[in-house]
C-alpha cells in the first residue's frame, strides 16, 4: 500500500524534536509522498526547506491561510511569488475563507484569498483551499475566476451535502481528513464520501491536528502524524464500501495526476 498524505503541517513546532522519527514512521505505515503545507509568511518557507531537504518525498505549498490574512501585504505577495519560482512548490495556498474563527477581519481574508487566486491563475498552480462556514462567498469569489485557473481541493472537507455537491459540480477536488473519525462532529461524513469519485477523492492528516479519535490505543500527546493515514484510508474503505487496497490506489493516482508529482 502506497499513499500520499496531501496536507501535514510538518513545520510546527511539535514536531521540531523528532520530525525524522516522524517521517520514518510514515515511511513504515505506507505513506511515500507528503505535501507540507506552507500557510503563513513565518511557515511557507519553512516547508519549502523541508522540501527541499527530502526531495521526492516532501514537497510543499506556499500560500497564507485565512487566520493570517492580515499579513498579506505586497511585500508578502512578492515572498509567495518568490516561493512559487522553486519546482518544489507544487500549489498556492492554504488559502481561502474561514468565519467561523473570524482571526483576521472578513474584508482582509477576502483581499488575501483573491490576490492568491491571482496567484494561482498566474503560475497555473494547483490551489489548496480552506473554507469553514463561508462557503456563498468562498464560491463566488471562485467564480470570478472561472477559466483562468488550474485545479483546485477542497483541503479537510467537514461541510454539508449541498456544499459537497457545490463543490463537485464546478469539479473540485476534495480532501478527506480524520474528521472522519469523529463521532461527535463528523459522522455526517461517513455518508457523503461514497459520492466523491475516485479521480476526485485525496487523503490527508493535516498533522498535527485532528487525530483520529478511532485510533486505539489513542496516543498519550495526542498529536497527530502521517502515519496515521492508514488508519483513515481503512475508515474511509468502509464507509465508501471499497477494499482498503482500492482506496490507496485511487487516492494515491489522483494526488499524483493533481500535484503533477511525476514531472516535479
Amino acid at each position: 500500500m502506497t499513499l500520499i498524505d496531501i496536507g501535514a503541517n510538518l513545520t510546527h513546532e511539535s514536531f521540531d524534536h523528532d520530525r525524522e522519527a516522524v517521517l520514518q514512521r510514515a515511511r513504515a505505515a505506507g505513506v511515500a509522498k507528503m505535501i507540507v503545507t506552507g500557510a503563513s509568511r513565518e511557515h511557507s518557507p519553512r516547508a519549502l526547506i523541508l522540501a527541499q531537504t527530502f526531495p521526492g518525498e516532501l514537497f510543499a505549498t506556499a500560500g497564507v491561510h485565512p487566520h493570517h490574512a492580515v499579513e498579506y501585504t505586497d511585500e508578502c505577495d512578492a515572498e509567495m511569488r518568490a516561493l512559487h519560482a522553486h519546482p518544489e512548490v507544487v500549489a498556492v495556498g492554504e488559502c481561502g475563507l474561514d468565519y467561523f474563527r473570524d482571526f483576521s477581519p472578513r474584508p482582509a481574508q477576502r483581499m488575501a484569498f483573491e490576490r492568491q487566486l491571482q496567484l494561482a491563475a498566474e503560475t497555473g498552480k494547483p490551489l489548496f483551499l480552506h473554507q469553514r462556514d463561508a462557503h456563498d462567498d468562498f464560491v463566488a469569489m471562485m467564480k470570478n475566476f472561472d477559466g483562468r485557473l488550474g485545479p483546485a481541493v477542497v483541503h479537510c472537507f467537514t461541510g454539508s451535502r449541498r456544499e459537497l455537491f457545490d463543490c463537485l459540480d464546478r469539479d473540485w477536488y476534495i480532501g478527506i481528513t480524520g474528521w472522519l473519525c469523529d463521532e461527535r462532529r463528523g459522522s455526517h461524513l461517513r455518508e457523503l464520501v461514497r459520492h466523491i469519485p475516485a479521480n476526485r477523492l485525496m487523503i490527508e492528516t493535516d498533522a498535527p491536528y485532528l487525530l483520529p479519535r478511532t485510533v486505539k490505543p489513542q496516543p498519550s500527546h495526542r498529536r497527530n502524524e502521517p502515519m496515521y493515514l492508514a488508519h483513515i484510508v481503512e475508515e474511509l474503505a468502509r464507509d465508501r464500501g471499497e477494499t482498503v487496497d482500492a482506496v490507496a490506489a485511487a487516492t494515491t493516482a489522483t494526488a499524483t495526476a493533481f500535484f503533477r508529482l511525476n514531472t516535479t
